[in-house]
């Protein structure tokens, strides 16, 4: 177990019985009575990404946890389970509908880059690429000569996830979409 002045960026550890990526760190010196240093650390929690900051002492003992990424490709459904398959090794990781309904707004049978991300070797998240190619199956007929206007409308991907198009893009195109702003960026 390290000290907290030894935890450096992107460890994974554990803290109040979950698992956190450090992603930043700032040491904290106090002035006057002889203060011990402290390490205030901006935390995202591995399984849910919501942020936390905590504050250790500088002697202050950290478990790290056994965390890794593993690329891995969409495999089937079984009722409620999404299966993936390790691109390495061929392991299966199982996650219910409900623990990556947002995901799956991006997740297409032939969908690359994708990363499971475990635990002690349970899967607890799905990483998704940055950019993702989707096919519009609905939206409003194209205006034609609306190249140079800034106006957007409505556009339903194949996978029900809604973003926003210019007004030139028709139904039936391939598009790229941002996967952390769930914004449209160029057709594909």
């Amino acid at each position: 177990m390290p000290k907290a002045s030894e935890i450096k960026k992107f460890a994974a550890i554990e803290h109040n019985g979950k698992v956190f990526l450090v992603k930043e760190i700032s040491k904290l010196t106090p002035s006057g009575r002889a203060g011990a240093s402290l390490y205030r650390m901006r935390l995202y929690d591995v399984a849910t990404g919501l942020k936390a900051d905590e504050s250790f002492k500088a002697d202050e003992m950290i478990n790290l946890a056994d965390f890794r990424r593993h690329k891995a490709s969409f495999s089937y459904i079984d009722g409620e389970e999404y299966v993936f398959m390790d691109d390495e090794d061929y392991t299966p990781y199982t996650f219910n509908k409900a623990q990556i309904e947002e995901e799956l707004l991006f997740i297409t049978e032939d969908i690359q880059g994708l990363q499971v991300l475990t635990v002690d070797g349970a899967p607890v998240a799905i990483e998704l690429p940055a950019t993702v190619d989707l096919v519009i199956v609905e939206t409003d007929p194209s205006i034609k000569g609306a190249s140079a206007s800034a106006r957007t409308k409505p556009a339903v991907m194949t996978t029900g996830l809604t973003v926003q198009v210019p007004e030139y893009i028709a139904t039936g195109e391939k598009v790229k979409i941002n996967t952390t702003e769930h914004k449209f960026m160029s057709r594909a």
